[in-house]
């Protein structure tokens, strides 16, 4: 599957510099991250979370977890992880559970946890279990904008 367009419409706009990294069909991200000779804390992944007032995408190294009760109080709400059905319906471009961080692109505001904002070059998900995106930590920081960030993920 090529990139989604949304993805690659958004990445145009943005004027992000970007190359795509091929690798054996995986679901597992930590596998996906052997696989490509990187590491946990470069290769971001993407959580959609639900609460009363809507939904958010949190992106964190694939090493970690989210850190729910942490998350639902920065946004003073309980928040729980969306499921299978909502993340598919946002994202409907993608393969099913390939969540792409760049949340912007399908009208989600997006979060970044601090461990990916120092990182010299970051690889996520291209939407599909088959190709990541790779960048300088430098268009990472570019491409999530204004999005805030802070501290939300443990080590898992």
């Amino acid at each position: 599957m090529a990139i989604p367009a949304t993805l690659r419409e958004y990445l145009r706009a943005c004027d992000i510099d970007y190359e795509e990294v091929q690798h054996p069909h995986e679901v597992n991200a930590s596998r996906v991250a052997q696989q490509s000779h990187i590491t946990g804390e470069q290769l971001a992944k993407a959580v959609m979370l639900h609460g009363r007032s809507g939904y958010r995408l949190a992106v964190l190294p694939s090493s970690c977890d989210a850190d729910l009760d942490s998350l639902s109080q920065l946004f003073d709400e309980p928040m729980e992880l969306a499921t299978e059905d909502e993340i598919i319906s946002r994202f409907r471009d993608c393969d099913p559970g390939a969540t792409i961080p760049v949340g912007q692109a399908y009208g989600l505001q997006v979060y970044v946890d601090d461990m990916l904002r120092h990182q010299p070059d970051i690889y996520f998900d291209a939407g599909d279990h088959e190709t990541l995106l790779h960048m300088s930590g430098n268009e990472f920081e570019k491409l999530m904008g204004n999005s805030p960030h802070c501290q939300f993920s443990r080590h898992h």
